[in-house]
């Protein structure tokens, strides 16, 4: 049995004449009383009663009408689901965003990809830092990575999208709240609360580089691995941070923000994927979201 047969099939039933169903399939009529008769003979089912007037469903044939139509849906539907995954109008992708464009990125990027491709699941995983995402590209859990370079892998194709500066994180109780910038100099004695060392945050090596350049080292630092946990200590007063401009999008009572002043220490905010991911859904999002990240400047508020 083929399709072709279920065609033939429902053409006569609904015609309930073989000869309009033959003209209806562009084909003899004689051709197509044998396939029907040999769709019967597979099945081992009379479907139809035939007189010299008109033909007629058995309730065999009345049931098989009902199951042969909605298979003939099913096949034009997986089809058109085949086109549209090709297309790169559906499909899953998992997406990862380090800390700071979590809070700037992920909320603009998620709805904008929603809007512009309804059909495409999207899984968003915030405060991931730069070797999580790495692991979840090559497992498969991730499939995009918004994160700071380098990254060191064969496997793993980066662009660079932007660059972004340093800008400092004070309590609003802090003296130095209340100015338009600060030098980082200033902040020598201060705790500081950082990312996590040993080679798992890049932004923690710009900041200990940033600080070795204005002439100190910080000497009592707290690590966390999340941004709004470090924002939120130092909000608490418990020491002063410094974070990538984007971070300003989170708002905490009692955290504010500003730029440093002499220092041009910036990080670079990155695009990974899976090198030779050749999905055309991947290639449209990441198109969309290279357009929309690629406008953005910063200032600090």
């Amino acid at each position: 049995m083929d399709l072709r047969h279920l065609r033939y099939f429902i053409a006569v039933a609904e015609e309930c004449h073989f000869g309009r169903a033959a003209e209806r399939l562009h084909i003899a009529q004689p051709p197509l009383s044998q396939q029907i008769k040999q769709l019967e003979t597979e099945l081992g089912v009379r479907l139809l009663t035939r007189s010299t007037r008109k033909v007629e469903l058995t309730a065999a044939g009345e049931r098989y009408l009902d199951r042969a139509r909605e298979i003939l849906a099913s096949v034009e539907t997986a089809g058109d689901e085949a086109k549209r995954v090709a297309a790169g109008q559906i499909g899953h992708l998992g997406i990862g965003f380090t800390g700071s464009a979590t809070y700037e990125l992920l909320p603009s990027l998620a709805r904008v990809l929603r809007e512009d491709f309804p059909n495409i699941e999207l899984e968003l995983r915030g405060e991931m830092l730069t070797p999580d995402q790495i692991g979840g590209l090559l497992d498969k859990t991730l499939d995009i990575g918004f994160l700071r370079p380098p990254v060191r892998n064969p496997e793993i194709d980066v662009r660079v999208l932007r660059r972004e500066p340093l800008i400092a994180a004070l309590s609003e109780g802090h003296p130095l709240a209340r100015q338009r910038s600060v030098e980082l100099a200033r902040l020598k004695d201060e705790p500081f609360i950082c990312y996590p060392s040993h080679h798992r945050s890049v932004v923690y090596e710009a900041v200990f580089d940033a600080c070795r350049h204005a002439g100190f080292v910080p000497r009592d630092v707290t690590e966390v691995a999340e941004t709004s946990t470090m924002v939120a200590f130092v909000a608490a007063g418990l020491g002063v941070a410094l974070v990538p401009a984007s971070v300003q999008h989170l708002r905490i009572t009692g955290a504010t923000y500003l730029p440093l002043a002499g220092t041009t220490q910036e990080v670079e905010l990155a695009v990974a994927t899976r090198r030779n991911d050749r999905s055309t859904h991947l290639a449209r999002v990441l198109a969309r979201a290279q357009s929309l990240i690629g406008g953005a400047r910063y200032s600090v508020d």
